[in-house]
């Protein structure tokens, strides 16, 4: 490769063990800062052996693991070919062939010795979907796992006709046994790295790139499941080329609708009595140039399902059996709050016991518009605004009645710095390279300290992490809360204040360094929590303070829930008054 290889103000972060905020001071403050080298103003990349001198030259301490650099080396060949090295990375750890350079091979090959090939690979790839993240479409971990529980049953062929990266045969691949696996991307790198990725992690896999539509690598197979998270609104998916096409039983695809040439792609390549799981805009269950591909799949009994998901829809389909007769209706559920409502819905569908169905008759009696919300059961919609208007209207608190005074009063103060020395304050932080996405152990993220929620991230044990306990006090950037239940570990970028119960009020010192938080935030100086001033007072009057500062975080909450209880009373208001299920 030509370039030396260059990091960004996020890769310097992690490097350091700071938060983004450390890395934007050091080249506010220090005029020896290295220069960016590359990028853009709002991503510049700076070249790494600089930034490691001027880290050591300060004394920062920083940690490039031989990860780190293999990471740094493939990206310094640019964005474009980024895809290509990762895909050759794959190549050289399943014994294949490879064209990386002779220096960088070794270094991959050095990292699959200390962590496994699959481990190594792993970590590229990780590294690769967080840089291309917005050119790269990655079905969300939960969704991917709900359709290999609704579709894919054990032993068999599961096949993925859009495969990206592999993200959905992946998740099949962690959750059944026994499976072999057929993927095709119109990516050539992109199909290598899912070949790479599934052969790595000891699967069977054939993958093939080439465009599905145009040139079907798999013509003729027929799969025990498909599952599919095509491409959105595709205009050239090849329209013209295909119209006579044999896959299109259920009817042509009008131009503008490439997603029901999907679904008839995947209904094609699945035997008799299997499933296809394949995600749609929620435009397709309503659009009227498919109202009648829409009436076809559901005469021929191959449409069983609609499920709205959080920004798509899950459409459920069964190829026929030959002599099974039609089902007379369709599971339309909406799951945009519950996913955990969808399983047993489908279940309860297949075994004929479900309340959520809709007749088919009358979809075909109408405009055959299968959008869940339209189809929200009368008294599952009353029932749901009935108890979001409960909730709403419950959602109050008091604010705290405080005396207003003719002059502020003069006490004597102290700082937070000062009673961190004098042992009142004790102040921890998470490890240094410590992640939140993926493990056992729940973990406080910065915006679980924001919303007031429970731990929403997972690590694995490791040394030095630190344990969130009942009145410890935990600021973000932007946040302070004092923990009521102990819950998790801390996460990154929080800093958990521990003070001495019998000599500190918890909410004393957590709305102190709130409100000066605020006034930093509105300002131009920088927030340095130490520097926190708050008056000394006794024991008696810090709880009469925290009293105080605790019913402000209070209502705050219940206005933050009010907000969001109000969003969905609001939404349910209109469905229901558009549709008839309410009335004024």
């Amino acid at each position: 490769m030509s370039h030396d290889p260059t990091v960004n103000a996020g890769d310097i972060a992690r490097l350091a063990g700071v938060g983004r905020a450390a890395v934007s001071n050091w080249r506010r403050r220090h005029d020896d800062f290295p220069q960016p080298v590359g990028g853009t103003a709002n991503q510049p990349l700076f070249l790494l052996r600089q930034v490691e001198t001027w880290l050591l030259r300060y004394g920062k301490s920083y940690q490039v693991s031989l990860a780190d650099r293999v990471w740094q080396r493939l990206k310094a060949a640019g964005d474009l070919r980024l895809g290509e090295l990762v895909a050759e990375a794959g190549a050289l750890l399943t014994g294949g062939e490879s064209a990386l350079d002779a220096e960088l091979a070794v270094m991959i090959t050095e990292l699959a010795r200390e962590e496994g090939a699959a481990a190594a690979y792993d970590f590229l790839c990780e590294r690769y979907l967080e840089a291309h993240s917005r050119q790269l479409s990655v079905t969300r971990d939960e969704v991917a796992a709900l359709m290999v529980r609704l579709a894919v049953p054990e032993g068999g062929t599961v096949l993925d006709p859009a495969c990206g990266v592999g993200t959905l045969l992946l998740a099949t691949a962690g959750a059944v046994p026994g499976l072999r696996y057929l993927g095709q991307d119109l990516s050539v790198s992109s199909a290598r790295v899912a070949a790479a990725r599934l052969r790595l992690g000891g699967h069977e896999a054939e993958i093939v790139h080439g465009d599905s539509m145009r040139r079907d690598g798999f013509a003729g197979v027929k799969a025990d499941a498909v599952v599919c998270d095509p491409p959105f609104n595709e205009r050239a998916w090849g329209y013209e080329e295909l119209t006579g096409d044999p896959r299109w039983e259920h009817g042509l695809p009008p131009r503008g609708e490439s997603e029901l040439a999907w679904v008839q792609h995947c209904l094609t390549h699945v035997r008799p009595g299997g499933t296809v799981a394949i995600l749609m805009p929620p435009a397709a269950a309503s659009r009227k140039p498919g109202r009648r591909i829409r009436a076809n799949l559901l005469r021929a009994g191959a449409l069983r399902a609609v499920i709205a998901l959080p920004g798509s829809d899950l459409w459920l389909l069964l190829r026929p059996t030959q002599g099974e007769r039609p089902p007379s209706d369709v599971l339309i559920v909406d799951a945009t709050d519950d996913l955990s409502a969808v399983e047993p819905a489908w279940r309860a569908h297949l075994e004929d016991r479900s309340e959520q169905t809709v007749r088919i008759i009358d979809l075909l009696a109408d405009e055959v518009d299968m959008t869940p919300a339209r189809h929200r059961r009368q008294e599952d919609l009353g029932r749901a605004f009935t108890e979001a208007r409960d909730r709403f209207l419950a959602a109050s608190a008091v604010p705290p009645d405080l005396k207003v005074l003719d002059q502020p009063l003069e006490r004597p103060v102290t700082t937070v710095g000062d009673l961190i020395k004098e042992g009142l304050v004790a102040v921890l932080q998470a490890p240094p390279r410590m992640t939140a996405d993926g493990g056992e152990l729940p973990v406080l993220t910065a915006d679980d300290v924001a919303q007031g929620s429970p731990p929403s991230g997972r690590t694995m044990p490791s040394a030095g992490l630190v344990p969130v306990l009942p009145g410890d006090v935990v600021a973000s950037y932007s946040s302070v809360r004092v923990i009521g239940e102990p819950d998790g570990v801390l996460g990154p970028h929080l800093t958990l204040y521990r003070v001495d119960p019998r000599r500190l009020d918890a909410d004393f010192l957590a709305g102190f360094l709130r409100g000066a938080g605020g006034r930093a935030t509105t300002g131009s100086s920088r927030f340095d929590a130490r520097r926190t001033r708050l008056p000394r007072v006794s024991m008696e009057e810090q709880r009469e303070y925290g009293a105080a500062f605790r019913q402000l975080a209070d209502l705050e909450d219940a206005l933050r829930e009010a907000s969001a209880l109000g969003q969905s009373l609001i939404r349910l208001g209109l469905d229901g008054l558009i549709d008839g299920h309410l009335h004024p």
